[in-house]
């Protein structure tokens, strides 16, 4: 997989050189984002994260908790993406992110989990 750098530019806003004054660190690394989809089996992917920690990069998804108005949770099966604000093409890709509209069972919910970060969806209905 393809790490990424997220350190300082080494261009200046006008496109001027800028000379660092030291290397690439380890805790400077970045990792591909995990683009979490709508698909017919769950898939989960365990990444170490800084400290040791664990991180659950969810790549497939058909289900969803999602929270009513009065307060009740219940598992339902995710149909499609109906709205992503992240990105306008992760709606025809059926990407799951945070903020995005996604249809149900029960209807329309909004997701507040982050699926790539916590490995689950959670969803508020809405309407």
């Amino acid at each position: 997989m393809l790490m990424r750098w997220q350190g300082k530019s080494r261009r200046k806003v006008s496109g001027g050189r800028v000379v660092l004054s030291r290397g690439k660190r380890r805790f400077e690394l970045g990792r591909e984002p995990a683009l979490t989809h709508v698909s017919e089996e769950k898939r989960l992917k365990k990444v170490r994260a800084r400290g040791g920690n664990i991180k659950l990069r969810l790549l497939r998804v058909n289900e969803a908790v999602v929270v009513d108005k009065e307060g009740r949770a219940r598992k339902v099966k995710i149909e499609m993406v109906v709205d992503n604000p992240a990105n306008k093409h992760f709606v025809r890709r059926n990407i799951i992110t945070k903020g995005a509209i996604i249809k149900t069972e029960l209807g329309d919910a909004k997701v507040t989990s982050r699926p790539g970060q916590h490995g689950v969806v959670n969803a508020v209905l809405i309407e």
